[in-house]
């Protein structure tokens, strides 16, 4: 018997994340175990990414107002959609994920069903360099890529693994690649996981939800150089951020 204080859908909406996210990584894959446990984890993790869907639109909005240019990583600076919010197949490409990976974390499964793809790789009026900064891209169902497949670039990139024992579904290219030059290995989430939250690969690994909170605090641009220019407009975006 799994001993724990009342609801966590409760005390996390009463501002206890930290508190939840904590208990939810010291049970670890056992939660799996206890589905009424489960079930209850996963409405946290709903709510989470509710939380993290309005940041995204907030963000979006207010570079949209300050001129902000959404292009792609590539020469041409192809102007791209920032956010895509999830299609009708949402659910199935999540059950999708679970049936090709294995277990696969509850935040992944929330994120992939309410909130969608992101990709704020772009130029900002004041503050050209914003490539630089390693802005927010988390691509699971791969919406902007209309006339390709994620599934297949998940499946090649499943095949390509040289450690059995560890597998990066990749989400989002890594910060150099973003400015259009070579970098390293894509940034994403680690598979199979049981847990609750997940860890989340990019030049170290750390649990996701402690990554989204930390980009979040930064505006969506989680390394800035200290530019004044940069620091201003982060200042601008932070605000009425949600803890998630």
């Amino acid at each position: 018997m799994i001993n724990r204080e009342p609801r966590w859908l409760d005390r996390y909406q009463n501002g206890q994340h930290d508190q939840v996210w904590y208990e939810f990584r010291q049970l670890g894959g056992t939660i799996r175990s206890h589905p009424e446990l489960l079930d209850e984890a996963q409405l946290v993790c709903d709510e989470m990414a509710r939380r993290a869907r309005h940041n995204i639109e907030l963000i979006v909005r207010r570079l949209t107002d300050e001129g902000y240019r959404f292009h792609g990583n590539d020469d041409q600076e192809t102007p791209c959609v920032a956010h895509h919010p999830p299609t009708p197949a949402a659910d199935e490409h999540a059950r999708w994920l679970e049936r090709r990976f294995g277990a696969v974390p509850l935040t992944l499964l929330s994120w992939v069903r309410l909130v969608g793809d992101v990709w704020l790789v772009g130029t900002h009026p004041e503050w050209t360099s914003s490539a630089d900064a390693d802005p927010l891209v988390l691509e699971v169902e791969g919406t902007r890529h209309s006339d390709e497949s994620i599934r297949e670039y998940f499946d090649d990139a499943w095949s390509a693994r040289r450690d059995s024992r560890l597998f990066v579904l990749p989400l989002a290219p890594d910060k150099f690649h973003k400015q259009n030059v070579s970098g390293g290995s894509p940034y994403g989430i680690v598979l199979p996981d049981g847990c609750v939250e997940g860890l989340f690969s990019w030049e170290t690994t750390m649990p996701f939800v402690a990554y989204l909170n930390w980009v979040f605090g930064e505006g969506g641009f989680p390394l800035p150089s200290g530019d004044r220019d940069q620091w201003r407009v982060r200042h601008r975006l932070v605000k009425d951020m949600l803890r998630l």
